[in-house]
């Protein structure tokens, strides 16, 4: 499981936005959402590359935490 931060992420829509595309990559992933410290959890097959380009294609930006 990996943590990725997306300072971005503000409201309701855009967490389905990233929810929506990071499932479309990996449709067994397991996904969890911290919206006040704007924090994205998943637990993919995707390597962390994949999961920030994702994102990415979205529109957010991404960064994995440590």
């Amino acid at each position: 499981m990996s943590r990725f931060s997306v300072p971005d992420m503000h409201c309701g829509h855009c967490k389905a936005k990233i929810e929506d595309a990071l499932l479309e990559a990996d449709g067994g992933a397991e996904l969890g959402f911290d919206m006040d410290k704007r924090e994205v959890t998943v637990d993919t097959v995707l390597a962390s590359d994949e999961v920030i380009e994702t994102i990415k294609s979205a529109g957010y930006t991404a960064a994995e935490l440590g």
